[in-house]
């Protein structure tokens, strides 16, 4: 036990081209009109501008980082800003459908597609990348996800939130079903990550202290959405990933679903059964059989507390991620994020957790990443050895899985 290995696999990483890097992947029509935007854009992340932005774009460089921390093999979400957007995709909400903005945006997204399916090729087997989507056109989506998955991204697609006002039908809308039917045939998940559905965040000093306290109940909206939707009942092997909106909320969730299911379908005059017969007619399964079957948590720096209800949330369900290369994410702390999170545990359950999990969802080869792993992967006695108050600096606290772990100042 002492010398054996966690193959570890983070469900959640990010990456993306520089400005630059995307304009070899547009059509020769736009490149015109990319320089001209180029010149005139300011990026308004500094984390992209600075002497580390290189780790979103630089292969080498970014696979010496994550086996550093002892990660194999990492889902690649986008951060970078694409070819006509004001910053990242992950975190702008759906540009207003005019004619401009979404045929150039969607362009952008394409050429960001490109660019990741390189960027992926670049380290086969290592990197499962996520295809990005248009909300405003289903068939041009279906077209798009095709040709992405033929040229390597198999980390599924980005369903991006739908906040209202967007004038875009809500997740539950049979709009979507082209989705639902071409990612089930191609056996990818569909992933639902944190920051994409809330409103359009202002420029006053408290807009983004409102979307940091609200960013999770506004990601939380899809899961009731896409159980009501029928897209689980009507598509019984899609796959469907919560990433990066924690996990404690999910056993209360699905208790309250099932509670407001069950009014529906059994309290006879009353207004929720008045307003919900008609659906349930046609699910027949309860929202924590549905999540049971195929539904999972891209459990972010997951913490000691949420952990503890692997059970509930179902041990089978939780995938780990560092959110690299995001301030909060663990590096360089990975090993003690770990501790934080799953000491004491069998390690057969972290095992899932850390990477099992996430190679059966994303169909990463688990026999082909050991060896790798065997070199370079945690010790199962490290991550067994509980953390305690102080064991880290205290600028390690920027990762929520550390916080109250950093040493006193």
């Amino acid at each position: 036990m002492s010398d054996e290995r966690y193959l570890v696999i983070s469900s959640d990483c990010h990456a993306g081209g520089d400005i630059a890097d995307h304009r070899p992947y547009l059509p020769a029509e736009y490149l015109d009109e990319f320089d001209t935007w180029r010149a005139t854009f300011e990026n308004p992340w500094a984390d992209l501008s600075d002497a580390d932005a290189a780790r979103n774009w630089d292969s080498a460089m970014r696979l010496a980082d994550l086996e550093t921390e002892g990660v194999v093999a990492e889902v690649v979400y986008p951060n970078t800003v694409p070819p006509f957007f004001p910053k990242s995709s992950l975190t702008n909400s759906l540009p207003p459908l005019s004619a401009g903005d979404a045929r150039k945006r969607w362009v952008g997204l394409q050429a960001a597609n490109r660019w990741l399916a390189d960027f992926c090729a670049d380290a086969p087997g290592r990197r499962a990348g996520v295809i990005q989507i248009t909300m405003y056109d289903m068939e041009a989506s279906v077209a798009e996800i095709r040709r992405c998955h033929a040229a390597g991204l198999h980390g599924g697609i980005l369903l991006p939130g739908v906040p209202p006002g967007q004038g875009l039908p809500q997740l539950h809308d049979p709009y979507y079903e082209p989705l639902w039917d071409v990612c089930e045939e191609l056996g990818i998940p569909v992933n639902h990550h944190g920051g994409s559905a809330n409103p359009p965040m202002g420029d006053q000093p408290e807009d983004p202290v409102v979307f940091l306290l609200e960013v999770t109940m506004w990601s939380h909206r899809a899961l009731p959405q896409l159980i009501v939707s029928g897209a689980m009942e009507r598509h019984p092997d899609l796959k469907f990933v919560f990433t990066e909106q924690g996990s404690a909320w999910i056993p209360d969730e699905l208790a309250r679903l099932d509670y407001f299911f069950t009014r529906m379908r059994t309290a006879v005059g009353s207004q929720e059964h008045v307003w919900g017969e008609p659906v349930m007619a046609k699910l027949p399964l309860q929202p924590s059989e549905y999540w049971a079957r195929q539904c999972y948590v891209g459990a972010s720096f997951q913490r000691g507390p949420e952990a503890q209800l692997r059970h509930r949330i179902g041990l089978d369900k939780i995938m780990w991620g560092t959110d690299y290369p995001h301030r909060e994410a663990s590096s360089p702390f990975t090993v003690e994020a770990l501790r934080a999170a799953y000491a004491g545990m069998p390690a057969d359950e972290v095992a899932m957790m850390v990477g099992g999990n996430a190679a059966h969802v994303y169909g990463f080869d688990a026999a082909a990443l050991r060896p790798l792993a065997d070199r370079i992967g945690p010790l199962v006695s490290d991550v067994a050895e509980p953390l305690r108050p102080g064991d880290v600096p205290r600028a390690a606290e920027k990762c929520p899985a550390l916080a109250g772990y950093g040493a006193a100042a």
